[in-house]
């Protein structure tokens, strides 16, 4: 168990990574440490350390993995969430099948990378949790999504919504958001740019690759994909991709 104390300069993110592999903890270190606006104040092995350590450090941060010896992931990220530490939980792993994800997100974390991620996706991870955002990878949104032709489920996701984040695209969705979807009666009136979007979005695809694959610039993705969350009811990306699966075809 490692830590830092110090004067926090409150233009910098301090950050608490837990994952029972040296070199990923070092190498995470490294990456994060040599931007100016980051600083890993504490290392974790465990479960066990990175509660103790949220405890004490109060990071702005905790990079969390999901396997680890003693006390798993997600359970030292409710207990970390439990303690209302302010630290936001962001999982980093290479495991996205949905009951670990639903699990990691049910238990307050704020986001879900991976670790095949690029590194500035994991930079891009943190600097987006600590403004209150919900870093979530596009393969664990996936995972949240049921089969094609089967109903969506309500899904409550505690303390923020869920929303992607790519590089350059940050989420800011409001903490203390449930995303649920439930079935609807009528269909709002899209254009056909607006289902297009739509009907990617429940793909699972940035902004950027959104752009690329129709032809337009990314910021008249954004502004696509603001209208059709106006027109369906939803804040997050997450929300809207549910509601797509959930009235395929009726769009």
């Amino acid at each position: 168990m490692t830590g830092v104390h110090g004067d926090r300069d409150a233009r910098v993110i301090t950050v608490l990574v837990a994952d029972d592999h040296p070199l990923v903890r070092t190498g995470l270190a490294g990456l994060l440490g040599a931007t100016a606006d980051v600083s890993v104040v504490g290392q974790a092995s465990s479960g066990e350390e990175a509660v103790a350590l949220a405890r004490e450090l109060r990071p702005d941060v905790v990079l969390m993995d999901l396997s680890m010896p003693g006390i798993s992931g997600v359970e030292a990220t409710r207990r970390v969430h439990a303690d209302a530490t302010a630290s936001a939980v962001v999982v980093l792993t290479s495991l996205h099948d949905p009951e670990r994800v639903r699990a990691a997100l049910d238990a307050g974390a704020v986001g879900y990378l991976l670790k095949d991620a690029d590194p500035q996706t994991v930079l891009d991870g943190v600097r987006a949790a600590a403004a209150g955002g919900v870093p979530l990878d596009p393969r664990a949104a996936r995972a949240l999504l049921p089969e094609p032709g089967g109903r969506a489920s309500t899904m409550r996701v505690e303390p923020t919504g869920t929303a992607t984040v790519e590089p350059g695209d940050t989420a800011t969705v409001e903490p203390t958001r449930t995303a649920a979807i439930e079935p609807r009666g009528e269909v709002p009136a899209m254009t056909e740019r607006e289902r297009e979007v739509l009907g990617l979005l429940a793909e699972g695809l940035p902004n950027k690759q959104i752009g690329v694959r129709l032809g337009i610039r990314e910021r008249t993705v954004k502004a696509h994909v603001g209208a059709v969350f106006r027109r369906i009811g939803v804040q997050d990306r997450t929300s809207a991709a549910l509601w797509a699966r959930d009235h395929r075809g009726g769009y």
